[in-house]
């Protein structure tokens, strides 16, 4: 097994149980290895997994779902692409977000700059898209962070409800929600 093989096997143990619930048991079942050989992967333990989680994750949603935000097309088809790319990226809504999991406790206090990068990663590049089509940069600005928000709101109501809609709902407006100059 490659150090990618084992980040990929352990990417849905951090998902479902966070960085705390993500015990080097549960970590080790999920790969089939030793806790010896996870050392052998990742020396410095359960941080360097999450880390190397959590850059992994943060360069498929790059290639994924900010990728069609960087194009030549016109703003609402790189909005309509960025909204494709999110439903593949979270499966209709069935998969959390590491952000959002990274979020909070112990894994806060050790990947707050690597969580912010990512967020501001995005908003940066809906606010480009915005911009191109016209809106303010203090307008594109608000119009990116009210569309995480919506999209960060929708996966947790699926978490809690059992229910894709909320999540399936959000996507379909949002390229004319982003484009709205009234926000």
């Amino acid at each position: 097994m490659s150090r990618a093989e084992a980040i990929a096997q352990i990417t849905p143990i951090f998902r479902r149980y966070g960085y705390e619930g993500a015990t080097l048991s549960r970590l080790s079942q999920a790969t089939g290895l030793g806790k010896a050989s996870l050392y052998h992967y990742f020396p410095k333990g359960k941080e360097e997994m999450a880390a190397a989680v959590l850059e992994h994750t943060h360069q498929v949603f790059s290639e994924m779902v900010l990728k069609p935000l960087r194009t030549p097309a016109k703003p609402w088809e790189r909005l309509e692409g960025m909204v494709q790319s999110l439903s593949q990226f979270y499966q209709q809504g069935e998969v959390s977000c590491l952000l959002a999991i990274f979020s909070a406790g112990a894994a806060d206090d050790l990947f707050h700059p690597q969580v912010q990068r990512a967020v501001q990663d995005w908003i940066q590049a809906l606010s480009e898209v915005l911009m191109a089509a016209g809106l303010s940069s203090e307008v594109a600005d608000q119009n990116a962070q009210d569309a995480i928000i919506q999209i960060q709101g929708a996966l947790v109501l699926v978490r809690l409800l059992n229910d894709r809609a909320p999540f399936e709902r959000v996507l379909r407006g949002l390229p004319d929600r982003l484009l709205d100059p009234g926000g």
